[in-house]
Formats: structure tokens, sequence, C-alpha cells
């Protein structure tokens, strides 16, 4: 049932947390308006131009389909029909430096027959007690934390203590992932495949809680890839909501978040416009709100714990190429000797020397009609505001890539230059009050999925969503956290329903005569 209020929600930031936000609420008929200060929607979500056509430089693996399926259905559509979706018979291809190659497959007995292959029968069997016990996290975890709007420990521990007692090594306070691993697998590498999936939320495995060991699962049950880049995922979401109703104002930069006692009322906008609101989103770092980068008032939004340890942050290539030499997946992973070599510069604030390399390589064996292929590299490093002062490190990260692959059989022609690089730095001034940092809160520590914000604020009306909120990084988290932010607010509206419905003093109908609503980008992409 649609609601009816003339009361805008005004939600800062178009990434994937606030495009759900907004087409969560657009379709519910609650009026919306999205103020973005990029010129497109997606935030991480990003393309970059290449000759060959836009290449991704953001996320790149696009998991837990399930997520997707119910934000269109409440839209009142279905995924399928706005994209094209395949899901890959290859999750991905691992090399190390010796040669040696494991891929791993959407097939579990493809994925079972390569381990064995690769590390014998009692590498098999590790396999298969790792894959047991990341079932068992993910059934504890699923609907107590994934799912719900705040984690519920009660739930965890009735799941633990149940059907899940498999997963009980994973969840001692001293169980890292890396520890766990190693504990796990007797060949080296396994271990050191699995704990790669610490980065995917900007950690090191070192340091990261065992139970991060789920995301294999989320892999296991279906990498999918999007025709046109994931990037049209952002592009899909931002046409629906305002095909739903929502106002999209790109270009436009929100400098405080205005307030009345501990309740937000609105927005004001760089050029000095205040725009009151019935509730505000903030679908960014939650570390922003605390640098007072939306202003003074809502500095306290955001407990300490929620955001002052940082996650990693990265070096992204973006480009368009021929490429040569060892043979590709859509996605590969090249490793190197070892994780202490890239973590512990990392964590000195300095450039690994040896760092892990993964390629997206977005045509897969498709190029364009010149033979170029689009891909994104990424390496692993510190958020900018913990790195140590490096010269030229553009130039640095470029020998240290492309030297690492052409060592490793393969090389690009042409190479591409520092100009397809995104820095840690960059990312910085892209994402305010990020320190570069791509994930939000860091996640070391057995009680760091427990710390991050959730979707309502410590201050009324100011709701949050994003990678930097619960649930947690990436494409699907994200996108979670913009129905919880949904949810929120809604429950909000249900609880006040009974309340006598005014329009609010100078209402957005002034503005929205000179904020035209974005226009379709369905035609352009």
């Amino acid at each position: 049932m649609a609601e009816t209020t003339s009361a805008p929600v005004a939600i800062i930031g178009a990434g994937l947390g606030g495009l759900a936000t907004a087409l969560r609420l657009a379709s519910r008929g609650i009026p919306v308006e999205v103020f973005e200060r990029a010129a497109t929607p997606g935030g991480k979500m990003r393309t970059l131009p290449t000759p060959a056509g836009p290449v991704d430089a953001g996320p790149t693996v696009l998991t837990m389909r399930w997520v997707f399926d119910a934000l269109f259905a409440q839209a009142g559509t279905r995924l399928q029909d706005h994209l094209t979706l395949t899901q890959d018979p290859l999750i991905a291809r691992h090399y190390w430096p010796d040669g040696a190659c494991l891929d791993l497959h959407a097939d579990p007995s493809a994925s079972r027959h390569a381990v064995k292959a690769f590390a014998g029968a009692k590498g098999l069997a590790d396999y298969d007690r790792f894959c047991a016990r990341t079932q068992a996290l993910l059934s504890a975890f699923d609907a107590p934390v994934i799912r719900s709007p705040r984690p519920d420990v009660a739930g965890i521990l009735r799941a633990t203590f149940g059907p899940g007692r498999a997963a009980l090594p994973y969840l001692m306070p001293w169980a890292t992932l890396a520890r766990a691993l190693d504990g796990t697998f007797s060949d080296p590498r396994l271990a050191q495949l699995f704990g790669r999936y610490a980065t995917y939320v900007g950690g090191d495995p070192k340091l990261s809680p065992a139970v991060l060991s789920l995301i294999w699962q989320s892999e296991a049950a279906g990498v999918w890839s999007i025709k046109g880049g994931l990037y049209r995922l952002a592009e899909v979401l931002a046409d629906l909501a305002a095909e739903a109703g929502a106002r999209f104002h790109y270009n436009t930069h929100v400098a405080a978040i205005t307030t009345q006692g501990r309740t937000a009322t609105g927005v004001q906008l760089q050029d000095g416009t205040r725009l009151p609101a019935s509730q505000v989103v903030f679908n960014g770092d939650p570390q922003a709100l605390a640098q007072g980068f939306l202003g003074p008032d809502v500095c306290g939004a955001v407990r300490a714990s929620g955001h002052k340890d940082r996650s990693l942050s990265a070096y992204v290539w973006s480009f368009a190429a021929k490429p040569s030499g060892v043979p590709l997946g859509h996605h590969t992973v090249f490793f190197g000797q070892d994780q202490r070599s890239e973590f512990d510069p990392i964590a000195r604030g300095q450039m690994a020397q040896d760092p892990t390399l993964y390629i997206c390589a977005q045509d897969h064996g498709h190029p364009s009609s010149d033979g170029l292929e689009r891909f994104e590299i990424i390496l692993n490093a510190s958020p900018s505001g913990s790195t140590s002062a490096q010269p030229d490190e553009a130039r640095l990260c470029q020998t240290c890539t492309f030297q690492t692959l052409a060592k490793r059989g393969l090389t690009f022609a042409p190479e591409p230059q520092t100009d397809a690089l995104t820095t840690p730095s960059k990312f910085a001034t892209l994402f305010p009050g990020s320190d570069g940092s791509l994930y939000g809160r860091s996640p070391h520590g057995m009680m760091a999925s427990f710390l991050r914000p959730t979707a309502q604020s410590r201050i009324k009306g100011l709701v949050l969503a994003g990678g930097g909120v619960h649930p947690g990084a990436g494409i699907p988290m994200a996108t979670l956290s913009g129905q919880h932010a949904a949810e929120t607010i809604l429950r909000a509206r249900t609880s006040t329903s009974r309340s006598p419905k005014t329009a609010m003093p100078g209402g957005m109908s002034t503005a929205s005569q000179t904020m035209a609503p974005a226009p379709s980008r369905s035609s352009a992409s």
C-alpha cells in the first residue's frame, strides 16, 4: 500500500545504499530527494573511460543475488527484466609464484576435483572440512546478522549451539582468520587463498576474525557478471527509483545536515540553500559525520567505536589493452610469496613490494573490434591517512604491478600509464571523510562486526546507509544497508501515522521547481 505524505526524505549520496533506500521508499509512494555530489550515481561503483568503452573502477564481484531479486520485487518488477546476468562457471583462477594454478568452480564437484588435483587427498579433506565449517558459519550468521537490521548475538548463539556447532572452532575469541586457516589446511597455499577474503572488507587475515571465512560461501553460491559491467546495476537502480518518483540532483554538494534539538530537520546545500525534510539518510562513510563534513550538529551521530579504526584501501588500475601470456579467467588472482611480505609493509603505511594482484577481465575473451579488452587490477594498500610519504607513488605502483605480472608471464599492450590509476589519496578526495579507506571501519578484532553503526543514528530522523554501516562492505551488504534504512524510515512513519500530517513550512515545492528530475540514463548505456 502506497504511503501518502508530502514530507520528503532527503538522501545524501547515490551509492548502492542510497539507491536501495530511494527505490524502496519511492516505490511506496514516499517523496524522495537524492543529492549526489558526483555527476552520476553509484558512489564507489564507478567507471572510467577507455578506448574500448567504460571500464569498472570499483566493485567487480556480484554475489548473493537474492538481495537484488528481493529489492526489485519490492519495487514491483524483476531483476532479469532490466539487467542481463550471467553466472560465471569459474568463480576465480589462482596463480602462485611457482606457476601452480587452481581454479574454483560454480560446480562444487568440479572444485573438489580441482582441489584434489592441486593439493592431494589431504588437501581435499581439509577443503571439505573448511566448506562444512563455513556453511555452518553462514547458517549461524545469516538471519541474526546479515538479514537483520542489527546484530542479534542471542540468535547467533542459538544457531551456533544448534545445527551450526561445526562453526565453533571459527568463533573462538582467539580465532583470527589466518590462525583458523592455518589450523584447517595442511597446504599453506590453500590457507593463503581463503585468507584473501579478509581483504574483501579491508582487513589483514592475521588480524581479522575467522568468521570472515563465510564469505567463501557467498561466492560458492554463485558469482554473477552483468552485461555492460557492474556499473549497470547502479544505473538501473537510479532509473527505477526516478520512475517511481524519486528526484535526483547530481553535481549537488550537501554542506550540512540541519537539526533542531537532537532531530534532523533537513539539509543545507553548498550554495546556502536550506531544504527541510522529514528524515535524512546519509549514504557515506560514517567518519565523515564525526569529522564535521556534514556540519557541527551531527558530529556525535555515530559512536567513535563505529568508525575510528580504518579498513584498508587499494591501488586500482582501470584500462583497456591487449593481454598476452598466461590465460586469465573473468576473475584471476596472482598471489605473492606469503602474507607477511604483503601485509607487513601495508601495516607500516608502505606499498607492498610483493603484493597479491587481483585482475578482473571485464570482457573476458571478447575483445573489441580492435582487439582491446577492459581490465581492472587491484592491489591492497593502506588508507591515505596512514601512509608514509613515498615520492612518485603512482610510478612506483606502475613498476611494481606490471613488472610483477611480467615475471609471472602476463603482459599488456599498451601498458597502462599512471592516469589509469586510482590511489588511496584519490579515493580520499572522491569520498570525503573516508581517509581513503574503501570499506569503512576496520574488520580487525572479534567484535568488529558488532561495532559498525546500524541504520538508526544517535540523532532522531538521521538514518545511515552504505558499506560503512551494518551489515558491512560489498555490493550485496551495502544494498542490504539501504533496505534496512528504508525499513527504519517506514517503521518510524508507521508509528506516527495516527498523528495529523501537515506539510512542512517552506517545503521542497519551491526548491523542486529549480531542481528538475534526473533524465533516464537507459538510452545512454
